[in-house]
């Protein structure tokens, strides 16, 4: 076996992003890594889309972005101009070339394919199973994105558990449809028969437009529920009946109070595996970035076996989260009056920045108080005395 100084399980956005920066910091040509995936990631399997000011550590790559959103509520619309922002698109298979086209230009990396299903850290020794094969590294720091469903909702069976699950069709039209420098962040005008469900249209030009309809429950539908909400959402608020089907995805989000670890039983975790994945949203990318970015710097610094996460979320913004997924799950309050409330009585740049855990105290507050108070009150107060 060769030696490696550095394994990354997983070659998905947190562990293709981390292996990029390590080799974009050019700190690293020096150290042998080894990238293992399950998948070749060939194919345009996701869409990772994210709020962002300037230039991001991908520009190159962004696909599309806009800087005008629309929200559209049973009875509210707003069309925002979301400046500073800007909401990018990035399509999975541009980011799995542009990764993987840097990685095949250095000497130093190897890429394994197969399924891993067991992994640790004993001491100096990392050992993972690979398609039923025992392998045994020696002083090797390993990274994982690949996290265990059953085992966290085993550990911590109080926790709250939700999905962000969604299907999208990219669709194209006869004619003009669509104005390409709009989209639409949100559209709760759709049934909430399953519970908190709205549209989403990121129009790529005036014929094309990814469209989705997405769930924020507990279960999944039946797959041709999607299909067929989907064509009832084309034709009832978009009057489109006549249409070509070019891609389509699907996708699912964990939206927990879950605690991630990230160093466990010898491994560092990342991405969604090492918590990031925003509870409230299930907004992730921009969230593994600066996780990464993070992690570099630990390593260029010599610091990384400190036990403190390189990017751990705020107390607060944790508790908010765990009180709105409280909130949501129990069915207190409609989620499509929830955000409704968010986006009327907020303006884009303090919900985009609450979004992010950047705000400060002062306008969590002004945002808070925008929202229906009782329910919110009353699940705070069970959370402060211990009840959940």
């Amino acid at each position: 076996m060769k030696n490696y100084d550095y394994i990354i399980t997983g070659a998905g956005c947190a562990g293709l992003s981390l292996l990029v920066r390590l080799i974009k910091s050019g700190k690293f040509s020096n150290r042998r890594f080894l990238l293992i995936d399950k998948y070749a990631r060939e194919h345009n399997d996701r869409t990772w889309c994210f709020w962002e000011e300037g230039n991001g550590f991908f520009e190159d790559i962004v696909y599309k972005k806009w800087n005008r959103l629309w929200f559209h509520g049973e009875s509210f619309s707003k069309n925002f101009d979301i400046a500073p922002y800007q909401y990018k698109m990035i399509r999975g298979v541009d980011f799995y070339d542009y990764c993987f086209k840097l990685i095949s230009e250095q000497h130093n990396i190897d890429i394994w394919q197969g399924n891993i299903s067991s992994q640790c850290g004993r001491g100096n020794i990392v050992e993972l199973t690979m398609d039923e094969t025992v392998y045994q590294f020696s002083d090797a720091v390993l990274f994982t994105s690949i996290w265990d469903d059953d085992k966290i909702k085993a550990d911590q069976k109080s926790a709250i558990y939700l999905l962000q699950h969604f299907k999208g069709w990219v669709i194209e039209t006869p004619g003009d449809h669509f104005n390409a420098e709009e989209a639409v962040l949100m559209d709760f005008r759709v049934s909430q028969q399953f519970g908190t469900t709205f549209g989403y249209i990121l129009p790529l030009d005036s014929r094309r437009a990814l469209v989705e309809y997405t769930l924020f429950t507990g279960k999944l539908l039946a797959p041709e529920e999607y299909d067929r909400q989907l064509k009832n959402y084309l034709s009832t608020w978009l009057q489109l009946d006549e249409y070509i089907i070019s891609a389509k995805e699907f996708g699912v989000i964990p939206m927990t109070t879950a605690r991630f670890p990230w160093l466990a039983d010898g491994i560092y975790h990342i991405g969604t595996a090492g918590g990031q994945t925003k509870a409230s949203s299930g907004y992730t990318f921009q969230f593994i970035q600066k996780q990464c970015k993070a992690i570099t710097d630990r390593i260029i610094n010599g610091t990384l076996s400190e036990k403190k996460p390189p990017f751990p979320t705020p107390a607060r913004f944790r508790f908010y989260d765990n009180i709105l997924l409280r909130v949501l799950s129990e069915k207190r309050l409609s989620g499509n009056i929830i955000f409704t409330k968010l986006f009327q009585n907020n303006d884009s740049s303090a919900i985009f920045s609450f979004l992010d855990n950047n705000s400060s105290l002062r306008q969590d507050v002004s945002i808070i108080s925008s929202l229906p108070m009782r329910p919110f009150a009353k699940a705070a107060l069970e959370k402060l005395i211990g009840k959940f």
